[in-house]
């Protein structure tokens, strides 16, 4: 540890180069690891994978005492602990699924634990504070700290009990770290944990390397394999149900020749945990799940993150995109969406009570206004956090490809009223029909045909009767009844009087393949980079634990471009510590020498 009388800043800086191989902290870490080390309460709002668990590993190795992290999560929880490992932090985990508690409670009561992690239904009960007081504390780190509010969308009700436990140390200062929360969530989780008003750090959402984009759903199987041709790493693919996840799990693992697995809470344990297992470990597995897969995943190589289908809102949506490209390399989110997904989202807005259901809809249409945008999708991401954007970005795919716009009022007029005189029952289908005039049985069964409505469209705007009925669906002013016809939503009645104009984003021609000039940066086919992955390959699987634990593929990029010849050259490579210069440094240099 460096000197007591060198000043804080390098102190700090000093330990970071040594222990995690870093010569500068990114975005708005420095900032925090001050506030933590001078004993201050903190707020750290910071996007996924600029580093939150460094801001307080690092105070965790310099101060005097144990760093208590509450984690959600036991998989979360073993991820980190590894990573801490591997930089020659003293860490444990302290969870119903270690056999080795007694040894834990030994080492934290006898001083020799840096870090503990718990789950929050732990660090609420009574015997727990008692145990904590058998040693010295030197911060509370609270992980996923979004899980606190209520208005959060991963509201866990046991971490509204964690602030009687830090009232009982009232000199230990508290961490809260979140990657997801708006201004009225941020509010919510410092009163909850009891963070004054001006400990809050707001590190900003963006994520400039995932590229965004939203399409309609037409062929999702297709669709995915096309992505997962572009992107050869590993991926996650979200879908709605557990009957989805497998049926698409099966068609994507026979379709595209790439190992693909289901997660979801219907498999028993044992699976689950296998497949997880394989994921965290595969440099180019896709794993197929629902939301219960990826909070536990602290995955740094993800390339890519597909929705089939809209997640709950767009809190949800950036926390589940943000899981892809955590290295910083680039890495895409694409979701693939249908009308019938909002349909189901709003019919599910009655069975909640009233107190929630307007903020619920207000998410609804947030998340609706995303997909709909014809706008920067970052910029509009950015500004539902309160930020204030560039007007585009130039990596999502409506700034790459601008897409037009339709003033589409007088057809939605005409569909509308379509919906209004067959009687608010019938499926889109057979509204197309009566609006372009086509007579088959059930329309002269019906008298469709002699409705004005009855042929009012044809050409060019036919075409568009589709994509503007998902549009009415997503917003709101169509709904889907029981038995699957159309009927009239709130807004509807302001479009028919025209008091409201409607347009829509003209749906692109299907692409045929995507530029490839900022895929990832990995060398392609250079034989040192290669070898050197199969040497990473070989420890991880001696060591049982991912290869990004050993090092990230940037740090494996630096090796490749600068071949180091000494361990002193080595270590002074960006993510090479001191701990892992001494495990792995001369089997690296020799891999580097024969080339």
């Amino acid at each position: 540890m460096p000197d007591i009388a060198t000043p804080l800043p390098d102190r700090a800086r000093a330990q970071l180069k040594s222990v995690f191989g870093f010569d500068a902290f990114r975005g708005r870490q420095a900032d925090v690891v001050a506030r933590v080390l001078d004993g201050l309460s903190t707020l750290a709002v910071m996007p996924t994978g600029a580093g939150k668990s460094l801001t307080y590993q690092l105070p965790a190795n310099m101060l005097e005492g144990t760093c208590v992290v509450i984690s959600p999560l036991i998989a979360l929880m073993h991820d980190q602990l590894r990573s801490a490992r591997a930089n020659g932090i003293r860490a444990a985990t302290l969870t119903s699924a270690d056999a080795d508690w007694r040894e834990t409670q030994d080492a934290y009561r006898s001083g020799q634990l840096e870090l503990l992690y718990v789950a929050p239904e732990r660090a609420s009960q009574p015997a727990f504070r008692d145990f904590l007081a058998s040693s010295p504390i030197c911060l509370f780190a609270v992980d996923e700290a979004h899980c606190v509010s209520e208005w959060g969308h991963d509201f866990r009700p046991d971490y509204r009990l964690l602030r009687p436990l830090m009232d009982a140390f009232p000199d230990v200062p508290r961490l809260a770290l979140t990657a997801t929360a708006d201004r009225q969530t941020r509010a919510d989780v410092m009163a909850q944990l009891g963070i004054p008003d001006d400990g809050l750090v707001l590190a900003g959402f963006d994520r400039p390397n995932i590229r965004y984009a939203i399409r309609h759903r037409d062929n999702p199987v297709r669709q995915i394999e096309t992505l997962m041709a572009e992107e050869p790493g590993p991926g996650i693919v979200y879908a709605p149900t557990r009957k989805k996840v497998e049926e698409l799990a099966a068609k994507l693992a026979a379709a595209s020749g790439r190992k693909v697995l289901p997660y979801h809470a219907g498999l028993d344990a044992e699976a689950r945990a296998a497949n997880q297992s394989a994921f965290v470990a595969s440099e180019d597995m896709v794993i197929v799940a629902t939301i219960a897969f990826g909070m536990g995943i602290d995955k740094p190589d993800v390339r890519f993150v597909a929705h089939v289908g809209v997640p709950k809102s767009i809190e949800a949506y950036y926390q589940e995109t943000g899981r892809a490209g955590r290295d910083g390399d680039p890495s895409q989110a694409v979701m693939f969406w249908g009308a019938g997904d909002f349909a189901t989202a709003r019919q599910r807005l009655a069975e909640i009570d009233d107190v929630r259901r307007n903020a619920e809809r207000a998410r609804l249409d947030a998340l609706a206004g995303l997909v709909e945008t014809a706008a920067c999708r970052r910029a509009v991401l950015l500004r539902h956090f309160g930020e204030d954007p560039a007007p585009t970005c130039g990596n999502c795919d409506n700034c790459l490809s601008p897409p037009k716009v339709s003033d589409t009022t007088e057809l939605a007029q005409k569909l509308l009223s379509a919906v209004y005189r067959t009687g608010q029952s019938f499926g889109l289908g057979h509204l197309q029909k009566v609006l372009t005039g086509v007579e088959d049985d059930r329309v002269r069964q019906r008298g469709h045909d002699a409705l004005s409505v009855f042929g009012i469209v044809d050409g060019e705007e036919a075409a568009m009767i589709q994509p503007l009925a998902r549009a009415l669906q997503a917003r709101g002013d169509l709904l889907t009844t029981e038995h699957g016809g159309l009927a009239l939503g709130e807004g509807a009645r302001a479009i028919l009087k025209g008091e409201r104009a409607v347009a829509i984003v003209v749906p692109p021609r299907r692409e045929k393949g995507r530029r490839r000039g900022d895929a990832a940066p990995n060398p392609v086919g250079d034989p040192l980079f290669d070898a050197l992955r199969e040497l990473r390959r070989e420890l991880a699987i001696e060591g049982q634990v991912p290869p990004y634990v050993i090092f990230h593929d940037a740090t494996l990029r630096e090796m490749t471009a600068r071949r180091p010849g000494s361990l002193a050259e080595l270590g002074r490579l960006p993510g090479v510590g001191a701990k892992k210069l001494e495990a792995y440094g001369e089997q690296f240099l020799r891999v580097i020498d024969r080339h």
